[in-house]
Formats: C-alpha cells, sequence, structure tokens
C-alpha cells in the first residue's frame, strides 16, 4: 500500500508481470538478473498504475462483475478477464494454455469415434456393438476432458447451458442405446432396425467449441494489444547523472523526481521531464499520432515514452512512476475498455431472456417433429441442434469488443477516452463548442505592450501585477510574470488572494489592494479609467490583443495587453472538423473584437465573447435543449463546467486536472488535429458496433430457424449432422465478431 492508502500495481521491469508494489515473485526466473542487488524486481517496476481496479478480473460480457482471482464469471460462465489485459505473452496465459491441452486431447480422442461413425455411414453397414463401446468409453472420456466447460454451464443460465444440454443429450440417448435400447420408443430405429447413436456429434461438439474457446482467448489478447504497446513504450532503464556528472544506469523504478538524465540518440526518453542541456528532435507519435518528430531544447517539457532523436539531452526528472503521463494513459485506457456503452443495453437485456427462450424452442422444435410425424432421433436431433446453434455470447461481446479496440486504437493516436459513453456520444455529435485560449490559440501569450496611468512605472507596474498573477493559473496570468522574469524584476510577497473565475483575481501587496481583470471586473470596486485609455485598449483588442485592466489602491494603474497566437494546426484541424459535417462554435472571455478575429481566420460559424464560467454552461445547456448533440473542448477551470454539461467534453492534455477529470475524452498533447481523429474514432467504433449487432441477432435468428427445420419446405435444413454444423457455427459466431472488432486497430483516423 502507498503513503496515502491507495494500492499500487506495477509491471516488472524484467519479466513484464502485474504484481503489487513490493511483492517478491513466486519464481525465482523472474526477477531481475541482478538478483543479489535486487531481490525484489517490483520496488523498480517499469510503470506503475494507482488504480483500485488494476489488478481486479473483471467479465467481459456482464457489467459490474469484478473478482479479485482469475477465475469464470459466475453469470455467464466466462472466462474473467484481468483489468489493463495480460501483460505476458500468450504462451504464458494459463487459461489458454489449459484450453490448447484440453483441445488436443478432445481432438485426438475423437477422430477415432467420428471414424467408426463415418465408416458406418458412407458402408451403409450396421456398426458391431463391440464398436459402439469403444466409442462410448473414447466420448466418455471426452466429456471427461470437456468438464470445465460443463461447469460452467450449470453455474447459471448462459452459452454453455446450451452447450452442456445439447451435449448431454446426444451422448444420454446414445448411451441408453446401447445400454437400454428395449425403453426407446418404436420411432427411434432407423432401417438396420437398431436406434442410431451420436457419439460422434457429442465428441465433435466439444472438440469444435474447445476450439472455438482457443481463438477467442487470442483474439481477446490482440483486442488488448494496446496497453502492451503502451507499456513497452517505457525504457526499462535510465542513465542518471550524479553530482560529478558520472553516468549510472539504474531502473526505472529507482528514478526520483529532480534527478538528472542522460538521453542518447535513438533512445526512449525515461519519464517525464524538463530538458537541461542538449538539442534533438523527438518523436512523439504515442502522444499526437503525428509521425513528424518535434524539437527539443533546454526549457523545453518532454514526455517519458517518446523517442529521442539523433541528438543527445539530459533532462530533470519532474514526473516518476505513476505521475508520469504514460502511467496516466495506460491506467485511463485499462478503465475505459471495461466500461460499458449505452448502446450495449439493449443487447444486455436480450441476452439475460435469450437461453430459457433457447431451451423453449428447443423443447418445442421436439414436439414439433414428433407431432409431424418424424422419427424420434429426427426430433432429437433437432432440438439439440437449436442448443447448440444459439450463441448468447455473441450479443453480449458485440459492444465491449468494439469499446476495448477502439480505446485502445485512439490511445495510439493520442485520443484517451475515459469511458465507453463518451466514445459513443462523440460520434452522435452535431455541434463543437470551443474555448479560445489554450485550445484554439497557443494558451502561451505573451506581454505585447504595457500602457500606464496616474504616473506608476511601467516596470512597477509590471512588478505588481506579477506578485498577484503568480498565484494564478491562467494563460494571461502566466504571460505576466514570464515577462516581469525577462525583465529581471522580483515581485513581492503577497496576501489575502482571490480569483473571480473568467473575470479578474486580486490580492494585497504592500498593504494595498492590486486587481488585475477584466474592465468591467475592476470597475465593479470604483476604479475610473480615462477615455483615452479605455479608447487605446479597445484599439489593441481589435488588433487581436487581449487587455487586462489594473488598479492599485483602488486608482487605475495601467492596462496590460496581452497577444495569443493561433496554434499552428488550427486552421487544418478546424477545416477538418468542418469536413466531418459539424456546426463550430466558440465562447471566451475575451472581447469581442479579439474573438471575432480568431473567428474570421478559422471560419467558425459562430462567436460568443465576453462570456463567464457560468455562460459558457448555459450556453451548453441551450444547445442540448435545442436538440443538438453538444461536444464542448476547454482546458481551464472556467471550462470545467461546460465540460461536464456538454455531452462529451473534450479536454486538452495540456490543460488543468479540473478540466481532465471533468472530460470524457483527452487530447493528450492537446494538439486541436486529434479533435477529427476523435471524431471519426468514434464514428468508427459506433459502426463497428452496429456491424457486430447486426451480425449477432441475424445469426442467431436464421442459425435457430434452420435447426428447428422451420426452413425445411424451401429445401434449407442442416439435416442429420445438425448438431456437428452448428457447433461450428456457433465457435465461429465469437471469433467473427472478434475479427470484426479487430478491424478498428488498422482504421485511419
Amino acid at each position: 500500500m502507498t503513503a496515502g492508502g491507495q494500492e499500487h500495481f506495477a509491471v516488472c521491469g524484467a519479466r513484464g508481470r502485474w504484481h503489487t508494489r513490493g511483492m517478491k515473485h513466486a519464481t525465482d526466473d523472474c526477477c531481475n538478473a541482478d538478483r543479489e542487488r535486487r531481490p525484489t524486481c517490483c520496488a523498480a517496476p517499469r510503470v506503475e498504475l494507482p488504480s483500485a481496479q488494476l489488478g481486479k478480473y473483471l467479465c467481459p460480457m456482464c457489467a459490474g462483475m469484478m473478482a479479485d482471482a482469475p477465475g469464470n464469471c459466475p453469470r455467464c460462465g466466462m472466462a474473467l478477464q484481468r483489468v489493463g489485459a495480460s501483460l505476458g505473452t500468450e504462451h504464458e496465459d494459463a487459461e489458454l494454455w489449459e484450453m490448447t491441452r484440453r483441445f488436443w486431447l478432445a481432438f485426438w480422442l475423437s477422430l477415432p469415434v467420428v471414424a467408426i461413425e463415418m465408416t458406418g455411414h458412407f458402408i451403409d453397414l450396421d456398426l458391431s456393438p463391440l464398436m459402439e463401446r469403444v466409442g462410448l468409453v473414447l466420448t466418455t472420456l471426452v466429456m471427461a476432458v470437456a468438464v470445465p466447460l460443463f461447469t460452467r454451464g450449470w453455474r447459471s443460465l448462459n452459452m454453455f447451458t446450451l452447450i452442456t444440454l445439447g451435449v448431454a443429450v446426444a451422448f444420454g440417448y446414445s448411451v441408453v442405446t446401447i445400454l437400454f435400447p428395449e425403453i426407446l420408443p418404436p420411432s427411434a430405429g432407423h432401417h438396420h432396425g437398431a436406434p442410431p447413436v451420436y457419439f460422434e456429434a457429442a465428441v465433435v461438439i466439444v472438440t469444435l467449441v474447445l476450439l472455438g474457446q482457443i481463438l477467442e482467448l487470442r483474439g481477446r489478447a490482440k483486442t488488448s494489444a494496446a496497453i502492451r504497446e503502451l507499456l513497452d513504450l517505457a525504457p526499462e532503464k535510465a542513465h542518471r547523472l550524479d553530482a560529478d556528472d558520472v553516468e549510472q544506469d539504474v531502473w526505472l523504478g529507482e528514478v526520483r523526481v529532480g534527478d538528472l538524465l542522460r538521453v542518447k540518440p535513438g533512445e526512449k526518453i525515461p519519464v517525464d521531464g524538463v530538458v537541461v542541456s542538449g538539442r534533438s528532435a523527438v518523436d512523439e507519435a504515442m502522444l499526437s499520432g503525428e509521425p513528424l518528430p518535434v524539437t527539443k531544447g533546454a526549457g523545453d517539457e518532454v514526455t517519458g515514452g517518446t523517442i529521442n532523436g539523433a541528438g543527445a539531452l539530459v533532462l530533470r526528472a519532474r514526473r516518476v512512476g505513476a505521475d508520469t503521463l504514460l502511467a496516466r494513459i495506460v491506467g485511463l485506457v485499462a478503465r475505459a475498455q471495461q466500461s460499458r456503452a449505452p448502446v450495449q443495453r439493449l443487447a444486455d437485456k436480450v441476452a439475460r431472456r435469450f437461453v430459457p427462450a433457447v431451451i423453449g424452442v428447443a423443447a418445442l422444435t421436439f414436439a414439433g417433429w414428433l407431432v409431424a410425424g418424424a422419427a424420434f432421433s429426427t426430433a432429437m436431433v433437432s432440438a439439440v441442434t437449436v442448443l447448440v446453434i444459439a450463441c448468447p455470447c455473441v450479443l453480449g461481446l458485440a459492444t465491449p469488443l468494439s469499446v476495448m479496440v477502439g480505446v485502445g486504437r485512439g490511445a495510439q493516436a493520442g485520443v484517451l477516452i475515459k469511458e465507453a459513453a463518451a466514445l459513443e456520444a462523440l460520434g452522435k455529435v452535431d455541434t463543437l463548442v470551443f474555448d479560445k485560449t489554450g485550445t484554439l490559440t497557443v494558451g502561451q501569450p505573451e506581454l505585447a505592450r504595457a500602457l500606464t496611468v496616474g504616473g506608476l512605472a511601467e516596470d512597477e507596474l509590471l512588478r505588481l501585477s506579477a506578485a498577484v498573477e503568480t498565484h494564478s493559473e491562467h494563460p494571461l496570468a502566466q504571460a505576466v510574470t514570464r515577462a516581469a522574469r525577462a525583465r529581471g524584476l522580483m515581485p513581492p510577497p503577497v496576501e489575502n488572494f482571490y480569483a473571480t473565475t473568467g473575470e479578474g483575481v486580486a490580492a494585497e501587496v504592500g498593504g494595498q489592494s492590486v486587481r488585475l481583470g477584466r474592465l468591467d471586473f475592476v470597475q465593479r470596486y470604483g476604479a475610473v479609467f480615462p477615455d483615452a485609455l479605455t479608447v487605446a485598449a479597445r484599439d489593441e483588442e481589435a488588433r487581436g490583443n487581449v487587455a487586462v485592466f489594473v488598479t492599485v489602491g483602488g486608482a487605475a494603474a495601467g492596462v496590460l495587453l496581452v497577444s495569443d497566437a493561433v496554434k499552428p494546426g488550427a486552421p487544418a484541424a478546424v477545416a477538418a472538423l468542418r469536413a466531418l459535417g459539424l456546426r463550430l462554435v466558440m465562447l471566451t472571455g475575451d472581447s469581442a473584437s479579439a474573438a471575432a478575429r480568431i473567428a474570421q481566420e478559422l471560419n467558425i460559424d459562430e462567436v460568443v465573447a465576453r462570456v463567464s464560467p457560468a455562460d459558457k454552461l448555459r450556453r451548453v445547456e441551450q444547445l442540448r435543449a435545442d436538440g443538438h448533440r453538444v461536444a464542448m473542448a476547454g482546458d481551464g477551470v472556467n471550462d470545467a463546467p461546460a465540460l461536464a454539461a456538454a455531452d462529451v467534453g473534450i479536454a486538452m492534455g495540456t490543460g488543468t486536472d479540473v478540466a481532465l477529470e471533468s472530460a470524457g475524452v483527452t487530447l493528450a498533447r492537446g494538439d486541436l488535429s486529434g479533435l477529427a481523429r476523435a471524431v471519426r474514432l468514434s464514428r468508427a467504433t459506433l459502426a463497428n458496433i452496429r456491424q457486430n449487432l447486426w451480425f449477432a441477432f441475424g445469426y442467431n435468428s436464421v442459425g435457430i430457424l434452420l435447426a428447428t427445420g422451420a426452413l425445411a419446405p424451401l429445401g434449407l435444413t442442416l439435416g442429420r449432422h445438425g448438431p456437428v454444423i452448428a457447433s461450428a457455427a456457433m465457435s465461429l459466431s465469437c471469433v467473427s465478431l472478434l475479427a470484426n472488432a479487430l478491424r478498428l486497430r488498422r482504421v485511419r483516423i
């Protein structure tokens, strides 16, 4: 447990396995090579994730079903899946190995059974009692191999219940045929006079179901490949520099905040930090999805997991362990992959009633064939076929599989999905609302000019302003403090700081009140600015600058003019969003003239300026009340209410933690081009979900109709080998869903 009481789960740097931090491995070969120096390798994990759910096991089909250990879901019988996916290789997966072993046992035991039946069928000879008893023994062994499948079926009504019933009927009927033929009705016989046996149907059903489980387990491992790939971005070791600039290789988990690290050409950057010296191009595709590297020099921030180019860098670690962006991304993706999309509700309702309905249809099929005068064996085969061909798992997995792959694909492109509902909602939006500062603009404005009044020197105005703005996180405040540092001005201490979100800030500096903000904010406290100064400020705002009015001791002191340029990729990103058919709205607290300039430059449909956080919230609520599906993109504290109120909130990854928590989607790098990628990903995922649902409903509808014999008048029937055909179709149905969902990994967004 950590100091804060939250359990941390880590990925071993040596073998890539999950462990609780500090826990020793059960086997010696899992620890680091240097066991004498580090006998517990999880004391130095590659990636450490703070989450109450990581390390738990969830059912991929049943919402809310969670366990502390691996096993089968008590509701549906499916194997529980580790949150965040298995990080070992497939051959290390115990369940996959177990199913593979059972499949090959069933396969080799089934071959003689099928050969015996096929010989009698094609040569048209009656099987000798000895051969039938050989088939009985071999089939009994196959039934023993399949005990785990049958155990799942008896725990609750699920897919394995239908399989168990179908196999039990075929096997039980065949046993009675051999041992107690006198109790069967006369209609059970065939032209040789003895009732047929269906051992081959029972063993083939079991073998094909085991094969289907193997294919499904492998496919599910691929759906979680995104997390595995993200974890692989973290290097095992880092080059740490001591006070004498001597380099030492240490395990990544040993790096601490403040350590100096050297990153050599071509290496992965180990942790989040700031470049101290050196210059290089860094590949940040894991954050932005863009292949072009970004040049980094002294003072620039770098992110763990990105790849250094041809230059050498020395950086100072700022965030390590669970605090790194990579760890946060992995944790976010792991949680999102286990969430449920609203579109799944219909499938869940159908799946809950599906198994009892299929059992009822099988009983009616059996009775119907008997009433129609068919042989007892024909009625039984048809009922077994109905039980086996039905597959409720395709209904339950249709949405979760697509969500898992879609969330992982988004993470690879720098689009982080917080929950499945956000992924679904984003694909349905028709209106996209932007904040301006930090979203459409760079968000790191610079001080352009300072206009003073009342005889106050420009440096003194800037020094007092910087003292107050030091306590604010707003981009305009940061521009003022940067300008003061550039001039070598030391801001004095302040008292009683407070901020009115979206309007301004105030504090006491040296015993006098200092306020900064919008004109109406400072005028509220009695300040009067000369007309010439306000006219000059309006002229500057018309040129795109932002005016910050300053009062000292309640009297007008001056105006700070700050400029904020449009983000380099914003025009192309906005054009891409317009091409997707979205209506674009910009809400900003800045002046109407500054907002109009940005809107004109970016070709935005609608602009609302001088809005407070409450105004942004009301505007978003009004758009939704008018029938629009609204997405809100922002990065600041003042955007949080509107982000939460929208159908889906989109936060810039460079923004504040409040915005990140309020949003359902985060753009890891804060790059606007990610907005279009996010929308395209959502639409592709929704299309994939619809395809899966249509397949699920269509497969079960057509399959059950064929199995009952309702289409026999049209010449469409599965015949005597219906159970075998049905088992193959049932096994392939889940695999087909997996294959379709995995197409999202290759979709271009």
